[in-house]
């Protein structure tokens, strides 16, 4: 009689494994070490781990948090990464958002093209690896793992999308994109940028088009995105009389929510935080 280590994998544990391996933990190499202040949030009676979310006969990796043993469907937030992927910070801000009452869930949106843990700096990973990467494929990505979502315990009345940096970009688009959400929160993501083929379009070209409202979270001080293309932004928005509403704190820098570097501001990322809470709230995406 053959013993258990003769056997072949299970399908189950070889998809498990390749989940495990596909998202991983701690933080990126770019962003390695962590800063001091960085924030940890346990899982406490909480439901957290890798996922697989179909998409055209493949497997897209996702980190997911819930409240455990919740009775009934889950409001959802689809978190999107930074350009670091869905790293530590992101599984935690998961796991948060779950301590909030929500379901949580990061999409890897970068499996296809590679690992954004393993370059060693910001400038490699988007040269090598980011700019490989097409609107079109993440827009997809989150329509499916937000299906996924309402098939595990997720309540398709009560959803709503954040993003930080690169992801806080991917959240305008995502507000123009579909009406399955209801709200929608956008930490530093840039405005507006070239066009390309994989990049066709940016929030200032959109803001005539959310089909959400977005709470936009940016910093006085981010020399990335300037405090003129904010206000182009603003004016657009009320031009088209939407709902939608920027923040901007005038001492934070790009990357202020990111407890794990030192970019960090407290006061703008707690504020911010409640802001958006909120903000999902008065939209009705609330446990």
């Amino acid at each position: 009689m053959p013993t258990p280590s003769d056997l072949p994998p299970h399908p189950d544990d070889e998809r498990r494994h390749f989940l495990q391996l596909a998202l991983g933990t701690g933080f990126a190499l770019a962003v390695s070490p962590a800063s001091a202040t960085v924030i940890t949030t346990d899982s406490q009676n909480l439901s957290t781990g890798p996922v697989g979310v179909p998409v055209n006969g493949e497997i897209l990796p996702a980190y997911m948090a819930r409240p455990a043993n919740a009775k009934g469907t889950l409001p959802v937030v689809l978190v999107v990464q930074e350009i670091f992927g869905v790293h530590e910070h992101i599984q935690d801000l998961c796991r948060r958002l779950a301590k909030a009452g929500y379901l949580a869930i990061a999409p890897e949106l970068y499996f296809r093209q590679g690992n954004p843990r393993e370059y060693p700096s910001t400038e490699e990973l988007l040269a090598k690896l980011v700019g490989k990467v097409s609107d079109q494929q993440v827009l997809q990505d989150l329509d499916a793992t937000l299906a996924w979502t309402h098939s595990h315990g997720g309540d398709s009345e009560r959803t709503a999308i954040t993003g930080f940096c690169w992801g806080g970009r991917i959240v305008w688009l995502y507000a123009a994109h579909t009406d399955a959400i209801k709200a929608a929160a956008a930490w530093y993501g840039k405005l507006t940028a070239s066009s390309s083929a994989m990049t066709p379009r940016h929030p200032l070209d959109l803001a005539d088009q959310l089909k959400a409202p977005v709470l936009g979270l940016y910093g006085g001080l981010d020399s990335g995105i300037s405090l003129d293309t904010v206000k182009a932004m603003q004016d657009k928005l009320a031009k088209a009389g939407s709902p939608s509403r920027l923040i901007v704190y005038p001492d934070a820098g790009h990357g202020f929510n990111a407890d794990y570097r030192p970019s960090y501001n407290a006061a703008a990322a707690h504020d911010g935080w409640a802001k958006m809470l909120a903000w999902f709230a008065d939209h009705g995406v609330k446990p």
